[in-house]
């Protein structure tokens, strides 16, 4: 990847960003006075952030629990074929990476029970050319960003 178009960030790039990790709906102007930067400038930087990819999208934090997806899997798998771009927008892959080593992919899943996971691991099965996988159980959230 050629790194001559990517927009190097300065410290008020940096603060902006950390303020809306923590607060995306925050205001500019809550933004400025956090930052102790002119709302008009936290404006131009914002969208110049947005304009360049350095941020991606907004989006929100939501509670596993209340949405009944607090199941959570991490599973390693070795396959003997690419699994089709289509699975990865199945509503219980919510972070999919190719990974190096002896598995190809490491997933985080989602469910709502340990019932509705051991469907999904069977038609995954089924479905796909997998070799192995190694599932673990998350026991406890100790920190979760998006």
């Amino acid at each position: 990847m050629d790194n001559t178009n990517i927009m190097k960030l300065d410290d008020k790039d940096h603060k902006i960003i950390n303020i809306l990790k923590n607060n995306s709906r925050l205001s500019i102007r809550d933004i400025a006075k956090s930052t102790k930067i002119r709302p008009s400038t936290v404006h131009l930087r914002i969208n110049k952030l947005v304009e360049n990819n350095i941020i991606e999208k907004f989006t929100l934090k939501l509670n596993n629990k209340a949405l009944g997806e607090d199941f959570i899997i991490f599973m390693l798998i070795e396959t003997t074929e690419e699994i089709p771009k289509s699975f990865f927008s199945d509503k219980h892959v919510k972070e999919a990476f190719g990974i190096t080593g002896e598995y190809d992919l490491l997933l985080k899943l989602k469910f709502g029970s340990i019932e509705e996971f051991n469907s999904f691991i069977i038609n995954f099965r089924n479905k796909y050319k997998v070799k192995k996988t190694v599932t673990q159980v998350a026991t406890i959230n100790i920190k979760e960003e998006i």
